[in-house]
């Protein structure tokens, strides 16, 4: 059964929810008011997350062979999953960190909700694709690419407006600080390479110290 805070908690995720269109389509007041006047929510920004993923899995799926050949046997989807939440994180991390140096004032969440938001058109435009894909043909497969490259494109430039407007930068500064944080998550990458290398390390040596010393007990 419903109740009213249930009723009214909803109502607020699905005002917060349509926002998202609304960023789509005037990036700089709707990424303004998103951080400004706390227009975004994490609800929101979570389910358009969830059907950026639905949306590549379902690509994979769905995708006429003729399209874009997948085979099965070599899919995973662990991977294609983790293609897009791990760059997601590594940027809203990176972003926020290079940004809070110099007096940006978006905040880590803020951050987060903006790039969840400015993903909204990918899976706009890969539904109908998928669908779309079952109907053209081969011929006119270069249709199809183009779309999936516009959003791709649409995606990237709506996250670097997005940042721009919330951390109140000028061109200029927000342009720089997007080379900063892409430069950011090359370090995060590699020093979470180095800490999981050295880790693998670690549990090499005592497992073969552990082997070592069993062999001479015996």
């Amino acid at each position: 059964m419903l109740t009213s805070a249930r009723i009214e908690s909803f109502r607020k995720f699905w005002k917060s929810f349509k926002f998202a269109f609304y960023c789509a389509t005037h990036p700089l007041d709707g990424f303004w008011d998103l951080s400004h006047e706390k227009r975004g929510s994490y609800a929101a920004a979570n389910v358009i997350l969830i059907l950026t993923i639905m949306a590549k899995l379902m690509k994979l799926q769905f995708t006429s062979f003729v399209i874009e050949p997948i085979y099965w046997e070599e899919v995973n989807i662990f991977l294609h999953i983790a293609s897009i939440l791990f760059p997601l994180v590594i940027f809203v991390v990176g972003n926020w960190a290079t940004t809070t140096l110099f007096d940006g004032k978006g905040r880590l969440g803020s951050v987060y909700i903006a790039t969840c938001y400015s993903l909204l058109p990918y899976p706009l435009i890969q539904f109908p694709l998928i669908i779309l894909s079952n109907v053209v043909t081969s011929e006119e497969k270069q249709f199809y690419s183009v779309l999936s490259v516009v959003s791709l494109i649409w995606v990237f430039f709506w996250i670097i407006l997005a940042m721009g407007q919330i951390h109140e930068f000028s061109v200029m500064k927000n342009a720089l600080f997007t080379i900063a944080s892409l430069a950011a998550m090359l370090i995060i990458v590699f020093l979470l390479l180095l800490f999981f290398s050295m880790i693998s390390q670690g549990v090499a040596y005592f497992i073969s110290l552990g082997r070592e010393i069993i062999f001479r007990s015996l």
